[in-house]
């Protein structure tokens, strides 16, 4: 399954950084951020938890950008 979700990153470096932070999380089949656009793409495992999976996605990327947004 594969979801986007709008974001607010600050800057196309954290976003690279934090596509590869969030690609690691258990779950995410792959991942990509837009900066331009603010959207958040993931596609997750077969028989993942969405929801699990996203706090996870969102403390991963919380790490390189504390004031990071999602809207789930």
């Amino acid at each position: 399954m594969k979801k986007s979700y709008n974001v607010e990153v600050d800057c196309a470096n954290c976003a690279n950084e934090m596509e590869k932070s969030a690609s690691k999380v258990n779950g995410v089949k792959e991942v990509s951020i837009n900066f331009m656009a603010q959207k958040l793409t993931v596609e997750f495992n077969d028989g993942a938890d969405e929801k699990a999976v996203m706090k996870e996605v969102v403390k991963a990327c919380k790490k390189i950008e504390r004031d990071f947004i999602i809207e789930l």
